[in-house]
């Protein structure tokens, strides 16, 4: 998710993502304050026999004071104000264009606060978990100096770092082997026997249901690059296995060959919902809550 060029001087466009980015925080941080404003209004008077005592009225002004008609100050969240400090003070930007972006936070205006696991640590994780406020946003790395690095500067993102043991150039072979029955069992995918599912990931990768998961890494854009094959199909399992309802799974760089034959074959074109630019959107319903679901309908 990370970007491999130089820097360069920021073009029109990085320019108009970020100023977009700084207006979308902003506009949701109005929007937290107007709805803890109109919720705060809506709290009845205290009734004459009730008693507050002065120190207790001091320190509250003290900590927090009141805005005009407003009871309450309302502080923007951290994820928030660490999200708009940190794209206001830099010149790089997502690596994913504002129409892929909107299409997961569509999605996430509507579920956060949820789980979202991200495969991929880069520069739009801030982002994510700014838009998943009051949730979990979880992220698989496969560059350990990275994670290190991404930790030192935002302490506050929840990364992890994780291996991979395949290589680009055995896609064709895997593809092929995640067609035998035992890669379409639906289970934990530490206890599949599908080659196919990755299994070294902490315990509570799998015990979690995530209401979202986003394919972005592992880096595959070269032959000896680890591929995002093994990531794809377990996204998938993970997504079936969950007790009911369904996961919205999105894969990036559906440009290239292991993105899109994986995307199509594991995650299935009849949950296929929406392709913008790179980005593919599925939705994923629980096998486990219907047992006689056919792994692709």
């Amino acid at each position: 998710m990370r970007s491999n060029s130089k820097p360069q001087p920021p073009s029109q466009s990085s320019v108009n993502i970020k100023l977009i980015l700084i207006c979308a925080f902003f506009l949701l941080f109005l929007l937290l304050v107007f709805s803890t404003t109109s919720s705060t209004r809506q709290q009845p008077e205290p009734s004459p026999s009730s008693s507050i005592s002065e120190s207790h009225i001091a320190n509250s002004t003290t900590a927090c004071p009141s805005l005009p008609l407003t009871p309450s100050c309302t502080k923007a969240p951290p994820s928030l104000a660490n999200a708009l400090i940190h794209y206001a003070t830099t010149n790089i930007t997502p690596q994913q264009t504002f129409k892929e972006i909107s299409v997961s936070a569509r999605v996430l205006e509507k579920k956060a606060p949820c789980n979202f696991l991200v495969f991929g640590l880069g520069h739009d994780s801030l982002m994510w978990t700014a838009l998943n406020h009051g949730g979990r946003t979880v992220f698989l790395e496969e560059d350990k100096a990275w994670v290190e690095q991404v930790k030192q500067k935002l302490a506050g993102l929840e990364s992890y770092h994780v291996e991979y043991d395949t290589k680009v150039h055995q896609a064709d072979a895997l593809l092929e082997t995640g067609m035998k029955e035992e890669c379409k069992v639906v289970s934990d995918p530490r206890s599949s026997d599908c080659e196919l599912a990755l299994k070294g990931f902490p315990s509570e990768i799998y015990e979690i249901e995530w209401d979202l998961i986003m394919v972005d890494a592992p880096t595959g854009f070269h032959d000896d690059a680890p591929g995002r094959m093994n990531a794809i199909y377990t996204a998938g399992l993970i997504a079936r296995n969950r007790a009911e309802g369904e996961t919205d799974v999105f894969v990036h760089d559906v440009n290239r060959v292991v993105e899109d034959k994986f995307s199509k074959a594991f995650l299935c074109e009849g949950y296929l919902r929406e392709q913008q630019g790179l980005l593919r959107h599925f939705t994923i319903p629980s096998h486990r809550a219907r047992s006689d679901r056919p792994f692709c309908p």
